[in-house]
C-alpha cells in the first residue's frame, strides 16, 4: 500500500528538491540541509538546521526526523531531541536540530544529507483508569534491572 503525502518546496530550493531513500528497502528518506551558506557547529554545541520543505502528514501518522548512523559513528552528529517528532497537523518548514557530539568543529554545506524521515503510523489508543495493575516479573524495578 503506498502512502501520499503532499510535499512543498520552499523557494529557492530547486538544487536540493529531492527526499530519496538510500536502498530501496531503507525506513527512512534523506533529509538535505537547506542553508544558504556552511554551518560549524562546534562540540557540545547544537544548531537548527532548515530542510526547505513543509509536510501534509495524513491524520494517523507521524514523521520522525532521526539521526544518520553514518553521521553519528564517523563525526558525533545527531538530532538533539531524537527523535523529533512531526504531527500531522503542523504545517511549518521542516528543521531539525543537530548537536555535536564529537570532539571537532562538524561544517555542514548545503544539500549535505543531515538525518532522515521516518513515517509511522500511530495506533487508536484509549487510556483505562486502574487502582492496580497487573504485576510481572520486573514488576517495578527501573533502570538496570534486567542486567547490562
Amino acid at each position: 500500500m503506498t502512502i501520499k503525502i503532499e510535499i512543498e518546496w520552499l523557494t529557492g530550493n530547486d538544487d536540493i528538491k529531492s527526499l530519496a531513500r538510500a536502498t530501496p528497502h531503507s525506513a527512512g528518506f534523506d533529509l538535505p540541509a537547506a542553508i544558504k551558506k556552511s554551518v560549524e557547529i562546534p562540540p557540545s554545541s547544537f544548531s537548527l538546521i532548515p530542510l526547505g520543505f513543509k509536510l501534509a502528514i495524513p491524520n494517523g501518522l507521524e514523521g520522525q526526523i532521526r539521526p544518520r548512523s553514518g553521521l553519528a559513528i564517523d563525526s558525533g552528529i545527531s538530532v538533539l531531541n531524537s527523535p523529533g517528532t512531526i504531527d500531522s497537523d503542523y504545517r511549518g518548514e521542516l528543521k531539525a536540530i543537530l548537536i555535536n557530539l564529537g570532539q571537532n568543529t562538524f561544517t555542514i554545506k548545503r544539500g549535505d544529507r543531515i538525518a532522515q524521515l521516518v513515517i509511522s503510523r500511530l495506533p487508536n489508543i484509549t487510556f483505562i483508569e486502574s487502582k492496580i495493575l497487573s504485576d510481572t516479573t520486573r514488576s517495578s524495578s527501573g533502570f538496570g534491572s534486567t542486567g547490562s
